[in-house]
Formats: structure tokens, C-alpha cells, sequence
């Protein structure tokens, strides 16, 4: 088991660093995901626990609003700057905004993850337990 007493005293890894390298947000050296999206449990760096983490849609929200106005200005400039046929399109819009949309959902998510460690952000309560 990793010295968390060790990992607490070092300097804060800042939430945007943590997000692009998608690396925990405490120590900023065990990864984040074990595959593209899928959580681990805790960091293998530090032992930081990982329940806490509840980004809930919001990486989705993001995600949807960036790609769509991404992709709908690609379109546009691609059809009346360009002429690209309909297939071109297809390959355009869906090949490319679905590489785009997951590596994107990992920096969100992993972004998302830190500001909610950096913030303590946590369920609203009415009373403490």
C-alpha cells in the first residue's frame, strides 16, 4: 500500500494538468481510466480511493455542445468552402467526430475529476452525519 502521508504533503497537481494527462488529481502520477473510459478503482501512485468521484453527465453535456458546434462548422465551411460531396461528409462527421468525441470525453472527464478532488465538492446535505 502506497504512503499517502508522503503524497499529501507534496505540491497539488493543478486540475487542468491532471485532466490532459488523465492522471489522478492528487499525485498526478497513477492513470486515471483502465481502458478509454472505464474508472479504476483507486491510484496506483498515491492509494487515493476513487468513490468519491460523481461527474455524473456533465462530461457528456460538455462534450455534445463542443462537438456540435465543432462539427456543424466543419460541415458548413466543408460544403460551401469546398464542395465536398455527400461521402465526404460521412467520412468527415463519421469517422472523425466519434475519435474526437471519445478523446474528448476523457480530458472532460478526467478535468471534471479534479476540480471536484481540488474543490471538495461533494452531494449537498442538509445536516452533517
Amino acid at each position: 500500500m502506497p504512503n499517502s502521508s508522503a503524497s499529501n504533503s507534496a505540491t497539488p497537481v493543478a486540475p487542468l494538468t491532471a485532466g490532459i494527462l488523465c492522471k489522478c488529481p492528487r499525485c498526478g502520477k497513477g492513470p486515471l481510466f483502465v481502458h478509454l473510459l472505464n474508472m479504476r478503482d483507486s491510484c496506483s501512485g498515491c492509494g487515493l480511493d476513487y468513490k468519491f468521484v460523481d461527474t455524473g453527465d456533465g462530461p457528456a453535456v460538455f462534450a455534445i455542445f463542443i462537438l456540435g458546434f465543432l462539427s456543424m462548422g466543419a460541415a458548413m465551411i466543408a460544403e460551401f468552402k469546398f464542395g465536398v460531396p455527400w461521402w465526404g461528409h460521412v467520412l468527415l462527421l463519421g469517422v472523425a467526430m466519434p475519435i474526437f468525441a471519445v478523446a474528448l470525453l476523457r480530458f472532460l472527464k478526467a478535468t471534471l475529476i479534479a476540480l471536484q478532488f481540488k474543490n471538495k465538492a461533494e452531494e449537498g446535505r442538509l445536516h452533517k452525519d
